[in-house]
């Protein structure tokens, strides 16, 4: 069974003025796409290895070398952009009292944690993505990583993502970053941040 472009959550605009319904269109629809039929292709060159791209990627020395970059780049863009897609809602929502307190012990404050997923998303040079990321001795931690690569594949459990690619906010913001990063903020699931804290930690 094929790996498949999931639906968005919402609709194409639900997420404006931050996010444009036409960067959405082609971020999901070509973007995301393209990610996930290059996986297929890489696949489909080694059934045996099987389609379960987060054990895969956990493990990057497992998959065969012919296909192991194409999996990591197209694999991965799909891993991180599934996600991406559930990170974000027209709805507001805020952090849960355990995940506001894990964020405060950490960071010093949320206004800390902001700065510092701001800074890891502002100073990823070229493509990429900055994450949230619940490490292996079960602590919070801000990340970032180039091109499609995805914290699984460093042992840590990915919770909230920004993906800092061009395509990602060009149509709406050009060249000028910290806006987008800035209407991130805006956007953000904390309901499904939550949940894939309690599951990770």
């Amino acid at each position: 069974m094929a790996i498949i472009l999931p639906d968005l959550p919402y609709a194409y605009d639900a997420l404006e003025p931050y996010i444009d319904a036409e960067t959405m269109h082609l971020h999901h629809d070509k973007h995301h796409q393209t990610y996930v039929n290059n996986a297929n292709a890489a696949l489909e060159k080694h059934p045996e290895i099987g389609e379960d791209l987060e054990a895969l990627l956990a493990d990057v020395e497992s998959i065969p070398a012919d296909i192991r970059q194409a999996l990591i780049n197209n694999g991965g863009g799909h891993l991180n952009h599934a996600l991406f897609w559930e990170l974000m809602t027209p709805e507001k929502t805020a952090p849960s009292a355990e995940l506001a307190a894990a964020i405060d012990a950490t960071f010093g404050s949320f206004g800390e944690f902001q700065a510092a997923f701001t800074a890891a998303a502002t100073t990823r040079f070229g493509s990429g993505w900055a994450w949230l990321v619940v490490n292996k001795e079960g602590k919070l931690e801000v990340t970032s990583t180039a091109n499609q690569d995805t914290p699984i594949s460093e042992g840590k459990k990915p919770i909230l993502g920004l993906d800092v690619w061009e395509h990602a906010y060009y149509v709406k913001y050009r060249n000028v970053r910290p806006d987008y990063i800035k209407a991130f903020f805006s956007v953000i699931n904390w309901n499904k941040v939550d949940e894939l804290y309690a599951v990770a930690k």
